[in-house]
């Protein structure tokens, strides 16, 4: 019996702290640092597995050693990034006793660079993920704020239009400048598309298999 009674006193110890309103910060700190690796790596595994197997050569192996890596990656980043971010907000608020707008910014833009300021793949496609967010909530902000007039028509197709244009330009032209995970999908829509032997490689597989082996 001393077996469940331990662990009824120890769960009641660890809830009753749970509940305590002056750690309340810190352990706030903690799940955000908790809920941060468990998101990144339900965000990451099941893209890198699409991406690796679609893309990627190799052994099953080396695979599933990249596909690890990468879901590690990115769960380990976003992890660090929400206990900083939370940590240097919870910092700045007793430290002024009061919270503003500010203490956001200037926590996210340290969680930022220590975190996300590292040059890689992972990293990269995070980082430009959130640009494009940002710019569409900057402009309904403008729009918000009165500093751009309300569109008399939907700009969405406009924007449609510019985007498309402008990336399979690039890619066409300048591929060495788009990232390499678009590269290896706009190869496979626009360019691979254009060749093929027989009916096996029309539609079956993309390429010769003996090719693809190769």
């Amino acid at each position: 019996m001393a077996g469940p009674d331990l662990i009824r006193t120890l769960l009641y110890t660890v809830n009753n702290l749970l509940q305590q309103e002056k750690y309340k910060a810190a352990l706030a700190v903690l799940k955000g640092f908790r809920n941060g690796a468990v998101y990144g790596a339900k965000i990451r595994a099941p893209h890198a597995l699409v991406m690796t197997f679609l893309f990627r050569s190799g052994s099953l192996k080396d695979k599933f050693k990249a596909i690890l890596k990468a879901t590690y990656t990115h769960s380990r980043n976003l992890a660090c990034f929400v206990f900083t971010y939370k940590g240097l907000q919870a910092l700045q608020q007793k430290l002024q006793g009061k919270t503003l707008q500010s203490h956001s910014f200037l926590a996210a833009c340290v969680g930022g660079w220590l975190v996300f300021g590292d040059n890689n793949n992972i990293n990269s496609q995070i980082n430009m993920y959130l640009l494009s967010r940002i710019l569409f909530a900057l402009s309904r902000l403008a729009v918000e704020k009165g500093f751009i007039p309300q569109p008399k028509h939907d700009p969405f197709p406009l924007f449609a239009t510019l985007v498309w244009g402008i990336v399979l330009w690039l890619f066409e032209y300048y591929p060495h400048t788009l990232q390499p995970s678009l590269q290896s999908s706009m190869n496979y829509l626009y360019h691979d598309s254009n060749v093929w032997h027989d009916i096996s490689d029309f539609l079956v597989y993309n390429k010769p298999r003996t090719a693809a082996q190769n």
